[in-house]
């Protein structure tokens, strides 16, 4: 165990690694965090900020002289430098993990070798992969670039191999995945923490609503069964086992039409869809990060109300500073804003949790809120 008083160290400073400095700070842990930017959310907020590159080997080997154990709030975070650091301190979750969700290629491999379900995928490295009849049976489909895509960054809807060769060339002809449409029923969202030791702790599933490949909306509890809440939960745990996972990890799911489900994609860290576990759990997300990392005994995440979290977007500013009297004015609404100083259109300002004994008021509610900041 890492006592109380120690330090704790992050790869990257936006609003992740801010929620975890304040669920640490306020166990008693002081947090190091490394980010080239020099107003990033949790620089501006941990005990201290080594503004660097996440490869400058000076600055990781500050972070391994004060910490005594490291995460990361983002996937694209180098695993290279996971594994200096994994030489000095202990780093959870580990390199290799990490490794595997930032490379859809990768992940999709390694996902269909350990028997969970994804959609049909082709990967496509080169120009002359994308031909009529190995592709057609994919199509239409979605076309996305191996690395460094998020919130539909890097993507690509393609109806015909034309398309698809037409997208491919707009994405830089690097790596692509090209994954076959679905027919989705709704989309679900697992967040699990697994400690040193292997146990496990589910938190409750999220369903999950997007727009322009965004989250918009996480409404919990999920509407869907219990058998398949719990297959959800059993193929995120056996992800996480598989991965040799130690950290929080996010498991995001196709629920298609029949009720079957499909790992869309996998997160090594605390997720924007358990977000509402800062207001409506027994525990946040990022707590329970902090007790993988200190090797703290974990928490077990029970709901305390149902919730449904807004996602704010930088989008909201185009007219100036929003209104936020509709938000702090209500009792059962939680406001959550991350500190960046530049709003840009899809860029995540912050976050809104709607409480309520009834989900569906609580969606009410959210809609309500919606429509008077988004006028």
């Amino acid at each position: 165990m890492i006592n109380p008083g120690s330090w704790l160290g992050i790869l990257g400073g936006g609003q992740l690694g801010r929620m975890f400095t304040t669920a640490a700070q306020t166990m008693g842990y002081k947090v190091a965090v490394l980010d080239p930017d020099e107003g990033s959310p949790a620089g501006r907020v941990a005990e201290k900020h080594i503004v660097a590159q996440y490869d400058d080997h000076s600055a990781l080997s500050e972070l391994t002289r004060l910490t005594k154990v490291i995460t990361t709030e983002f996937e694209n975070v180098p695993a290279e430098s996971l594994s200096l650091l994994a030489a000095s301190v202990a780093t959870r979750p580990n390199a290799e993990a990490v490794a595997v969700a930032q490379d859809r290629i990768l992940e999709k491999t390694f996902l269909s070798e350990c028997g969970v379900a994804v959609a049909p995928f082709e990967a496509l490295t080169d120009q002359n992969d994308i031909r009529d009849s190995e592709l057609s049976t994919l199509l239409p489909g979605i076309l996305k670039a191996s690395r460094f895509g998020y919130d539909g960054k890097g993507q690509r809807s393609v109806q015909t191999v034309e398309e698809a060769r037409e997208a491919y060339a707009e994405l830089g002809k690097v790596p692509c995945v090209l994954e076959k449409r679905l027919p989705l029923k709704t989309e679900i969202s697992v967040v699990v923490g697994r400690n040193v030791q292997g146990l496990t702790e589910i938190f409750p599933i999220a369903e999950n609503q997007h727009r322009n490949g965004i989250l918009d909306l996480s409404i919990v509890p999920a509407r869907i069964s219990r058998d398949l809440a719990s297959e959800a939960e059993s193929v995120a745990i056996h992800i996480a086992r598989e991965l040799n996972y130690c950290g929080v990890l996010c498991v995001e799911f196709f629920v298609l039409e029949n009720d079957e489900l499909v790992v869309n994609e996998i997160a090594p860290r605390p997720h924007n869809s358990g977000h509402y576990t800062i207001d409506a759990c027994s525990l946040s997300q990022f707590e329970q990060q902090v007790r993988i990392l200190a090797e703290l005994p974990l928490g077990h995440p029970t709901l305390s109300s149902p919730a449904v979290m807004y996602n704010i977007l930088g989008d909201l500013w185009k007219a100036g500073e929003p209104n936020w009297e509709e938000v702090v004015r209500r009792n059962d609404v939680k406001l959550h804003l991350y500190g960046k100083n530049a709003p840009r259109p899809g860029r995540k300002m912050g976050h809104i949790t709607a409480l309520d004994r009834d989900c569906d008021q609580a969606i009410k509610t959210i809609l309500e809120i919606k429509q008077v900041l988004e006028a």
